[in-house]
């Protein structure tokens, strides 16, 4: 502090004599030059003694957070969730089977906005779960309400993701349907069900070998098709190898008809729309017709045409009607529901 003070004396000392007439007003003025010095230099050693201490408490404050939960990278960012997450919201059906196949129930999820709903047929495995409506319209107030620990979806724009972080610490990935293995793999990481998932992998791949060695000694040569209707849609369309259920049976050794796999460009490509005049398209040994909830009338007008009674599968009576709910889109659940009716309607015919 004195070094500051001292030019002042000498200043004062050599250029204005005692006796000077001005002396008593310059006196003053360094008079008050001295306390402005003295209040400034006490005001920065004071801020500089607070900060210092509350960076270190605000610093602390920050390891203490970060200690508490996990940082997961995915396809929009990063997110730093809970160790264990235990109100997990889930932004779809997709991602939802897949937490209760790791025997995680999430407290809310959203339910698809055409195909049908796979929680009846899951039953009390899903019981309980609220809904928060469409996909493409979720109850965002409801979610807040829920007070969710973690927000789980596929496929989430960068607009969908910022909105959700704000309510809780939200992941995503995207969404490729033939891909869904990985995508269980994912999920397992994130609530550190690894090897649960990893069981769940091996069982399923087990009841694939079981049913490619049937399709393999009694269906040689047989081709299958996958064929979805819609409500109130006048198209159909088929299911190519790079979708969920062609992924599938793909799998157990079925092969799609050629023309279809000619017709499939990419693996960005799951389905191929097909009009009535070009039934040709699904013609096939074995036909699965997937149905959504009302599709029955569009179902029925293909039925009714000259060109669906020249259907091999029409005509040998292999044409099995499934729900959408299961064999449109999902994960490891759906997959072993695809299973089960590939054992009854190809095993029992």
């Amino acid at each position: 502090m004195t070094n500051y003070i001292q030019p002042l004396n000498v200043i004062r000392a050599v250029l204005l004599p005692n006796s000077s007439p001005r002396y008593s007003m310059i006196r003053k003025c360094l008079y008050y030059l001295k306390l402005f010095l003295i209040i400034t230099l006490s005001v920065i050693f004071i801020k500089g003694c607070y900060n210092f201490p509350n960076q270190k408490i605000l610093s602390s404050k920050s390891q203490v957070i970060k200690s508490k939960c996990r940082i997961i990278k995915h396809e929009l960012g990063e997110s730093c969730i809970p160790l264990q997450p235990q109100r997990i919201i889930a932004l779809d059906e997709t991602s939802m089977e897949a937490l209760l196949a790791l025997d995680l129930k999430p407290i809310a999820a959203t339910q698809p906005n055409i195909a049908g709903s796979i929680i009846p047929k899951l039953g009390k495995k899903a019981e309980g779960i609220i809904s928060l409506g469409k996909n493409s319209q979720p109850n965002i107030e409801k979610m807040v309400q829920l007070n969710p620990d973690l927000i789980l979806g596929f496929s989430l724009s960068s607009e969908q993701y910022k909105l959700f972080s704000q309510i809780a610490p939200t992941v995503t990935f995207n969404y490729i349907q033939f891909g869904w293995k990985d995508a269980l793999s994912r999920i397992a990481e994130i609530i550190e069900k690894r090897e649960q998932a990893k069981k769940l992998l091996e069982e399923y791949q087990q009841r694939v070998e079981k049913l490619r060695a049937f399709t393999n000694h009694n269906l040689k040569g047989k081709t299958v098709s996958i064929s979805r209707f819609y409500a109130g849609n006048q198209f159909t369309e088929f299911r190519t190898k790079y979708s969920f259920p062609g992924s599938v049976i793909t799998e157990v050794g079925i092969p799609l008809p050629e023309i279809q796999n000619q017709l499939t460009t990419n693996e960005n490509q799951p389905l191929v729309s097909v009009s009535l005049e070009r039934l040709d398209l699904i013609n096939a040994d074995i036909l699965f017709i997937v149905l959504d909830p009302g599709a029955e009338e569009n179902f029925k007008k293909y039925q009714n045409s000259p060109l669906w009674q020249n259907l091999k599968a029409v005509q040998n009576q292999r044409v099995y009607t499934v729900n959408s709910s299961y064999w449109i889109f999902g994960n490891i659940l759906s997959a072993n529901a695809i299973l089960d009716d590939l054992f009854k309607y190809l095993e029992t015919n």
